[in-house]
């Protein structure tokens, strides 16, 4: 099954379960070493695939660097879209529960804490900043889709709209992770709701 429940067919299946694996053994690996001391050959490894299998499906490290980034993009949308069905009618409830599914996620993350407290690692910085496009074009149409295929009910303009903006915000925040001192998920969520209050009150102005 797909993320979003479809049944996929058998080969696309057991792509997707071959990206899983090597994926979840990049994680291991990271838990146990910087990823500038990791290898393909060590992923591969991990993983119980070989290193030519590797290649065919990421193409290089930096391949495999962008969909471990493309995961974590969907781990954003995840979030919201199960806060969002989660908090029927309550859209600040829904952005504050989404961001901090998500901050709490990314915080975790060892790719994610590697980049942070490690040295500084310009293949991986430039992902989510200068080459963020494909994480950005991804998670913005999975997002899109949840806010018009939900009972927000957002147009396709204005969906792209918020999710644009929702997922810019959010990656931002993974180099530099929310400080101590700050609610972000709650102060997003107050700068970003009344975007959609408003889809929502011309909605009933017009029933």
């Amino acid at each position: 099954m797909s993320r979003n429940g479809a049944r996929i067919p058998y080969q696309e299946a057991a792509r997707e379960l071959l990206r899983t694996s090597v994926l979840d053994a990049m994680r291991e690996l990271l838990t146990e070493r910087d990823w500038s001391k990791i290898t393909l050959g060590d992923v591969a490894a991990r993983a119980g695939v070989s290193r030519q299998t590797l290649y065919n499906e990421f193409g290089s490290r930096a391949g495999l660097a962008q969909s471990y980034a493309l995961r974590l993009a969907d781990d954003l949308v995840d979030h919201v879209k199960t806060a969002i069905n989660g908090n029927v009618g309550d859209v600040r409830a829904a952005f504050r529960e989404g961001l901090e599914g998500f901050f709490l996620d990314a915080a975790g993350d060892p790719l994610v804490r590697s980049l942070v407290a490690g040295e500084v690692k310009l293949d991986l910085l430039r992902l989510i900043t200068l080459d963020a496009g494909p994480l950005l074009g991804h998670a913005t149409e999975r997002l899109s889709s949840a806010f018009q295929h939900s009972w927000v009910g957002a147009s396709a303009a204005e969906a792209d709209v918020i999710a644009h903006a929702l997922t810019r915000i959010a990656l931002s925040y993974i180099p530099t992770p929310p400080s101590a001192g700050r609610d972000a998920p709650s102060e997003l969520s107050l700068l970003l709701s009344p975007y959609v209050e408003a889809i929502l009150a011309a909605r009933e102005s017009e029933d």
